[in-house]
């Protein structure tokens, strides 16, 4: 089968490997689209001496089941499945209290990443993928192709919005900074399920006329000016909620700016933006909370897919042929792309 194969750095290629074989417990899945997302390049920019250098890629999957292990129940041949990012035991103390994106087991304290399909473990950019049948959801009548990126795109904001959701009712200002695959995703969810008041940020003017036709209350660009503009409509208190899904420097010091006292920060990106914390400085306001978010949860997935399924969400989708990864990589690192590029075996 062709797979879209880690080789050196900065360098992808598609390779003729196997098809994987399937364990009692596993299910073999025709892929039928495989998302691309920032965090690929960023693995394939960790240098010559990187672990996963000859993986095959690809943590945003789905498909349809093509074989079922001995053990298997539940699924059927031809059933649409979407796989799970992060790849948990489902037994140890953190799976159980439903907190499965930080399994002990397969994500200890010091790893990389969780453990997920294209992150330690084969993954989707490929004709098949064999995969645990506890690791798959179903997408009902939802394409493939439309469903893939939901694995990340929108289960990563999904998690990001459920740590706040307290924060964000009705009266509440809610910033979202970069509107790329998760960020787009991000600003339908927040429209979708909160009454807060949004204000949505990017450099792209494309990007921001996405956010005012799909539920900003106001579309700014993420610039020298932003800071102040935002603090001007809040009154000068700030925003209640923060989420940084770029990670750059700028916009880790435009969250800072404008977060309210008694605030939350969630940095997404992974643009490599950072901030020095001093006890009893006066740089951070009083009681901001911060966290650095990663994934989600398979119930933040199963709500992500549930809001697609309903037609108040969904994933802007470039299609490529699986042929043409090399240029869809490409064309992501040059910032191409509105939206989410999908790999379409």
């Amino acid at each position: 089968m062709r797979a879209v194969t880690y080789v050196k750095n900065d360098t992808v290629e598609i390779w003729d490997k196997p098809v994987p074989e399937i364990a009692p417990d596993e299910v073999l899945l025709k892929v039928g689209g495989a998302g691309l997302c920032h965090s690929d390049i960023a693995i394939i920019n960790f240098g010559d001496d990187n672990p996963l250098i000859g993986s095959t890629l690809g943590h945003e999957v789905a498909g349809t089941v093509e074989r079922i292990g001995a053990d298997v129940s539940g699924w059927a041949e031809g059933d649409a499945a979407l796989v799970a990012l992060v790849l948990s035991c489902g037994q140890c103390r953190e799976c159980l209290a439903g907190r499965d994106n930080q399994c002990e087991v397969v994500s200890p304290r010091g790893s990389l990443a969780p453990l997920s399909p294209g992150i330690g473990s084969p993954g989707g950019m490929a004709d098949y993928i064999a995969v645990k049948a506890h690791h798959l959801d179903p997408i009902g009548d939802l394409d493939p192709v439309d469903a893939a990126p939901l694995a990340d795109a929108a289960l990563t904001p999904m998690h990001a919005i459920n740590t706040v959701r307290d924060r964000l009712d009705a009266d509440a200002t809610v910033v979202t900074i970069g509107l790329g695959g998760l960020g787009h995703m991000a600003l339908q969810i927040l429209a979708a399920t909160t009454g807060a008041r949004i204000i949505a940020l990017d450099t792209d003017d494309e990007k921001l006329a996405f956010a005012r036709e799909h539920g900003a209350d106001l579309a700014l660009k993420s610039d020298g000016e932003a800071a102040a503009r935002i603090l001007e409509e809040t009154r000068g208190v700030g925003a209640d909620v923060v989420f940084d899904f770029v990670g750059v420097q700028p916009t880790v010091d435009l969250a800072l700016a404008v977060v309210r006292v008694g605030g939350a920060i969630r940095f997404v990106g992974l643009g490599g933006g950072s901030f020095e914390y001093v006890a009893n400085s006066g740089a951070l306001p009083w009681g901001v909370n911060i966290e650095r978010a990663y994934g989600g949860t398979r119930s933040d997935l199963r709500q992500a897919v549930a809001l697609a399924r309903q037609g108040k969400i969904g994933v802007e989708v470039v299609r490529y042929s699986l042929d043409d990864a090399v240029q869809a990589f490409d064309d992501l690192h040059h910032g191409k792309i509105q939206g989410r590029a999908v790999l379409v075996p």
